[in-house]
């Protein structure tokens, strides 16, 4: 049974989606404040560049532009970018390499921590670890699976990262 596509993401599940992400960034931002607040500010810089990356490059021609996506980024988008044009969302090619930056927003802070503690063991460190591997992993595929994709209508009309991610689904 096909799932219905929603028009505008319920609140509680733009809520639920953001809160995730925004515990992914505080937990490495904390695990990077070790270091300094130097290096606190380039991560927090980075996590601001590729916020704005992603808005205006993918944001601005999605079907969800100027409505609540899953993470309610189209409503944001539209208010500091034009509208693009949503054939240029079917043109694009992801790959793995497009994504690296995106993930390396959680392995920068896990090998920051495991390089910390292999300095000098801390509990608190190894459980930030744990906890941002966790919703990095489960957490992101739950609220993708359960959430943003399942119900996405975007993904209908054509998703290049739902083409990278699921690829075993081509014929």
């Amino acid at each position: 049974m096909k799932e219905k596509c929603y028009e505008n993401y319920p609140v509680g599940f733009v809520a639920v989606a953001n809160l995730l992400q925004m515990a992914i960034y505080v937990i490495g931002a904390v695990i990077i404040a070790k270091l300094g607040g130097v290096w606190l500010g380039f991560y927090i810089l980075y996590i601001l560049l590729l916020e704005i990356r992603l808005l205006r490059h993918s944001c601005v021609n999605c079907y969800y532009y100027g409505k609540y996506c899953a993470f309610g980024q189209g409503k944001l988008c539209s208010l500091f970018f034009k509208k693009g044009n949503p054939k240029n969302f079917l043109k694009r090619n992801i790959t793995w390499k497009d994504i690296v930056p995106d993930f390396l927003v959680s392995i920068i802070p896990i090998v920051v921590g495991i390089v910390l503690m292999i300095i000098r063991f801390n509990w608190y460190m190894l459980i930030l670890v744990l906890l941002l591997c966790l919703l990095t992993s489960a957490g992101n595929a739950l609220v993708r699976g359960l959430i943003a994709c399942k119900y996405c209508k975007q993904r209908e009309l054509g998703c290049p990262a739902e083409k990278l991610f699921n690829k075993e689904k081509k014929k």
